[in-house]
Order: C-alpha cells, then structure tokens, then sequence
C-alpha cells in the first residue's frame, strides 16, 4: 500500500498554525511497518485539492488520510470535491450524521452546520470522540478527517488498527562511508527493483562522504546486496562504518 498524507490548510502555509499531523501519522504508521508514500500541505483551493486527489485515486495502491476542509464554512472544500473525484456524484444527505448534528446543536444546526451532514455517496462516518462531528471515508482506503489534532488524531489511530494494523517486517541496513555518491552508483544500478535504497550524501569534518541504507521485507537479499556495497568499498580501500 502506498499511503498519503493531504494536509489542507492556508494556515499552515501562511504560518499562522505548524502542522501537527505529518508526524503524528508518520508515527501511527510506524508502529505497523509502514511508511507514508508521500504528504502534502496545501492551500484551501479548489483546483489544487481536485489535483492532488486525482493523482492519489491514479493510483491503484493508495491510501488517502486527508485532513482538514469538512467543516460548514464558505473554505471547507472537502466534501464537494472528494465526491468528485472518488464518486463522480453529487453530495447526498447522510441521515444519521444528520440526527448527530440536529441533536447537538438543535435550532442552531441550521441554516450552515447541517450541511456537514452531505457527503460522498456511500460514505462512511468517522466517529469523533471530541464532539461527535463525524469525519467520513470511502471504501476503506480514502478517510477524511477534521483539520483539528485533538479530533483528527483519535481517528486516524482507529483507522489505521482497524484496517491497517497487520505489521510488516522491514529489513534496514545502513553504513557512512568516507566517500562521494558518485564511487558507488555502478552498485547502486545493480540493486533489484524491490530493494528500496536511500542515498544522502553529507560532510564529516569537510570531508566528502555518503550515508547508504538498503531496506527490504526480504532480509536475505537485502543482506546479499548490503555486502556487495562492503565489498567495493573495500575493494577501493574506503574506509566506513555501519550505522
């Protein structure tokens, strides 16, 4: 699964708030093995939203934590464009979200916080431990929650143990090696397509050198292909370490 964070806020990009939610969820995921695909932090605008989740749905392993944008305001854009794109409908009423809010707030659900109650077409509702203001998400692989941490946060963690909490073993191995990227990308061609290799070149005391990791769920081949790198640097009389 390729997992995606859209982080929807001009607040943010502004700074007029920090994100909290990029390293929250790269933390949820970690304790199951799993890595975020990619993250974005955007504006509330119409199109760029629109974009992003396009590129997210072309994507057949996707998973989508979107945060922020469900409210009842004119710049929660949320719900009208995730239908959109993931349901090509129209926003229709959900009945129980829609007894959640007349509860609530009674007289007061309307004319504007009842329309948070329109959503995409099949959705599910999200429980909010807060205020029960539900977030929503489409066939198990695309959630959309508040743009509040104490809200969002509580969510996304019962998202992923529901849905997401089969671990998955992965294998690292990692050495810095007093030398240029450039010495060991004839390796590096070498390695095989499921091998995930991480390349960050860096100084030490001025001096040129590369910090090398391999990752795979299959630890013996990562193994094999970790010593081949050992082996050239040896070969070259490269001095490294492993970290």
């Amino acid at each position: 699964m390729n997992f995606y964070a859209v982080i929807i806020g001009t607040e943010i990009l502004n700074a007029r708030r920090e994100d909290r939610h990029f390293n929250f969820l790269r933390k949820e995921l970690e304790k199951y093995g799993h890595e975020l695909f990619a993250s974005f932090i955007i504006k509330d605008d119409k199109k760029l939203i629109r974009d992003c989740y396009n590129l997210i749905k072309n994507d057949e392993k996707s998973v989508l934590f979107s945060f922020g944008g469900i409210g009842s305001t004119p710049d929660d854009l949320t719900r009208e464009i995730a239908a959109e794109v993931f349901t090509a409908e129209p926003l229709v009423r959900h009945k129980i979200f829609e007894n959640d809010i007349i509860e609530k707030f009674a007289e007061e659900a309307y004319p504007y916080r009842i329309h948070m109650s329109d959503l995409p077409q099949n959705s599910n509702l999200l429980f909010n431990p807060i205020n029960n203001m539900s977030g929503f998400s489409l066939e198990n692989k695309y959630f959309f929650v508040p743009g509040f941490p104490q809200m969002a946060h509580p969510m996304i963690s019962d998202v992923i143990k529901t849905f997401f909490s089969k671990s998955v073993k992965r294998f690292r191995y990692t050495l810095l090696a007093k030398t240029s990227e450039n010495t060991l990308i004839s390796a590096m061609n070498k390695l095989p397509s499921n091998i995930e290799l991480s390349s960050l070149p860096i100084f030490v005391d001025s001096i040129a050198s590369v910090e090398l990791s391999l990752i795979s769920i299959d630890e013996n081949e990562v193994k094999v292909c970790f010593e081949l790198f050992k082996k050239e640097l040896k070969e070259l009389n490269i001095e490294y370490k492993l970290i």
